[in-house]
């Protein structure tokens, strides 16, 4: 049996492995926008954050753990980071027992929008290669494999 070209017609190489190229890009796209977001004052936490409260404003910390994957420790940490900045506010009462409730506040929106805007160019800057009917199609499949993945 003869070994499969890759994708440069490289005789004697395996085809390559997408779960490997998709970690292999994703640790260098995960970079860019790390570097990105912080010169923002943003980090990915933050962003989503953001994003998970403008989609629903109101949201407690552990409604907000649950939905990022951590703690609502860490998620307190999170906003505590967001509300020095003056990007969220609590409009619920404090201490112990009682469930925050948190909004952004138009610092917050502005961040977020620029948070978006980061992860547009760097989305642009990456697609920018393809034809535009490929990058649809691309980001429509990584959608779908991103939601099968969430349903496991």
């Amino acid at each position: 049996m003869r070994p499969v070209d890759d994708s440069e017609g490289r005789p004697g190489l395996p085809a390559p492995n997408a779960a490997l190229l998709l970690a292999v890009l994703g640790r260098a796209v995960r970079a860019d926008i790390d570097a990105a977001l912080a010169e923002c004052g943003l980090s990915m936490r933050l962003l989503s954050a953001l994003g998970h409260l403008a989609h629903q404003p109101g949201l407690s910390y552990s409604e907000l753990g649950r939905r990022a994957g951590v703690t609502a420790q860490s998620m307190q940490a999170t906003f505590r980071r967001l509300e020095d900045t003056g990007a969220v506010v609590r409009t619920s009462p404090g201490g112990r027992g009682n469930t925050a409730r948190l909004e952004l506040t138009d610092a917050g929106r502005s961040l977020l929008r620029q948070g978006r805007q980061v992860l547009g160019r760097i989305e642009a800057d990456l697609l920018a290669v393809l034809p535009e009917a490929d990058g649809a199609r691309l980001r429509h499949l990584l959608g779908e494999l991103a939601v099968r993945r969430a349903k496991r």
